[in-house]
């Protein structure tokens, strides 16, 4: 056999999506939240000189005159001064007074250390009994607890362990109450003390009954205390207005993340009218020092090509910013269609809605609506939500029409709180009550829409 090797010249037509660097870029400043959309662009204010970042109201971009495949963008930006020129939101005037307002009026949260040490320099009799304390804060964890024994806080110290103790029991008796404690057990007991409520009978219930407590099995633990159900409820309720982790009320210090909605929704006379937080969205602009430039450029081949290079990128920045603005105005607009009936009536009104509806409806790819959707937010009166939260899969009510799982659970919290808590509803019974409704599910979806929604099974919401 043998083996031919040659050149041959062929025409063939192939069909293929080519992704140019400003479709990438594009799709990439589309799927940023306004967080990272803002790093992103003070990037490039720094690698462009001719982009400059200021807040002043819009022009509209250069449509294509027909025939032509794009604008003249340099004679564009001639004709136009950019000193009162951007691509985002009208601003108030007073915008910079009122930030500067609340800014000066934020609170600053303290820490749990920070608390304490507060507390500890006006307790603390003598010196070493405050670097004791001091030790003792500073090895808390985040909820409160101990992390250190008192052999190994006295070790490290080189002080007797009594010593320990006693500025131990001194940060016991701090707020919050509970602080200092080794375990569970402990910082349950040491709030009740502080409280003055601490009974041999509780103490019992802590110290042994936690779990079937935990498990709401009061009829053991009536039965093994030699009391009532009725009491042994009583003394389950006192329990349970104690705080189990006292130190989470504080600040960590860690970074917080503010949520800045994309999109607000307002109730009119006529429906809902939307618009874009037009403080979410960085305003642009060309330089008008490199717009100066332009008619020496043309003299200056190098020049010119810096110029074109960089206005070009600057341009389809711009243009970037503004499509990602006016698809997640349509996606979201497209939304408030779809889910008319949640932002008058409430949660138990939402539909089913699926990224095909909404890109159908706005005539864009399913992929497009995910990116719009992810990590951009809907401010609107029942409060502040992620796009994505307004699609959900359901099921059929008795019209036939889909309602969501959303709209289940808020069903389902409601017979919860309308139950007599002596006797409240079983798995089955709630499947029972939604299919009077007209909204037909299993046992089996009810529990676990019910364990989403941190509802307890019935034998444990059952009070005597």
């Amino acid at each position: 056999m043998s083996l031919k090797l040659g050149y041959d010249l062929t025409i063939e037509q192939s069909q293929k999506l080519v992704m140019t660097p400003e479709l990438i870029q594009a799709i990439r400043i589309l799927q940023f939240n306004i967080q990272e959309l803002n790093a992103y662009v003070q990037e490039e204010l720094l690698t462009n000189p001719v982009l400059e970042q200021e807040n002043t109201p819009d022009v509209p971009l250069p449509e294509p005159v027909q025939g032509e495949d794009e604008p003249d963008w340099k004679d564009f930006i001639r004709k136009n001064s950019y000193e009162d020129v951007n691509y985002g939101q009208e601003r108030d005037p007073g915008d910079d007074e009122k930030t500067d307002f609340y800014e000066r009026h934020v609170s600053s949260d303290a820490t749990l250390p920070e608390h304490l040490m507060f507390q500890l320099q006006f307790m603390a009799k003598c010196d070493e009994r405050f670097r004791i304390g001091r030790y003792i804060i500073e090895s808390l964890d985040e909820n409160g607890y101990m992390t250190s024994t008192v052999p190994e806080i006295a070790r490290a110290l080189d002080t007797e362990e009594g010593h320990v103790r006693s500025a131990l029991k001194m940060i016991q008796r701090m707020d919050p109450a509970g602080v200092g404690a080794s375990d569970l057990k402990e910082c349950l007991m040491i709030q009740l003390r502080n409280l003055d409520l601490l009974t041999p009978e509780l103490e019992t219930m802590i110290n042994d009954h936690l779990e079937d407590l935990a498990n709401n099995r009061l009829s053991v633990i009536a039965k093994t205390m030699g009391i009532t159900p009725m009491e042994a409820q009583r003394l389950a309720d006192v329990i349970r207005t104690l705080e189990p982790k006292p130190g989470r009320q504080f600040a960590t210090g860690s970074d917080v993340r503010y949520i800045i909605p994309d999109v607000i929704v307002e109730k009119t006379e006529d429906g809902f009218a939307l618009r874009m937080n037009g403080d979410s969205i960085p305003r642009l602009r060309i330089s008008s020092y490199y717009r100066s430039l332009l008619g020496k450029a043309e003299e200056d081949e190098q020049l010119s090509s810096y110029l074109s290079e960089r206005v070009s990128s600057a341009i389809w920045l711009i243009k970037s910013i503004d499509q990602r603005k006016k698809t997640i105005y349509n996606v979201a607009e497209a939304i408030v269609r779809f889910q008319k009936d949640y932002f008058e009536k409430g949660a138990k009104y939402m539909r089913t809605l699926t990224l095909r509806d909404v890109a159908e409806e706005v005539g864009v790819h399913e992929s497009t609506v995910s990116r719009s959707i992810n990590g951009k937010y809907l401010q609107c009166c029942q409060g502040v939500y992620e796009l994505r939260h307004f699609f959900s899969a359901g099921v059929s009510d008795h019209k036939g029409e889909g309602v969501s799982s959303s709209s289940i659970k808020e069903f389902i919290r409601e017979i919860v709180d309308g139950e007599d808590p002596k006797k409240p509803y079983s798995d089955q019974a709630m499947v029972e009550l939604l299919a009077e409704k007209g909204f037909h599910i299993s046992r089996r979806t009810v529990a676990k829409y019910r364990d989403e929604l941190e509802i307890l099974s019935s034998s444990k919401r059952r009070r005597y």
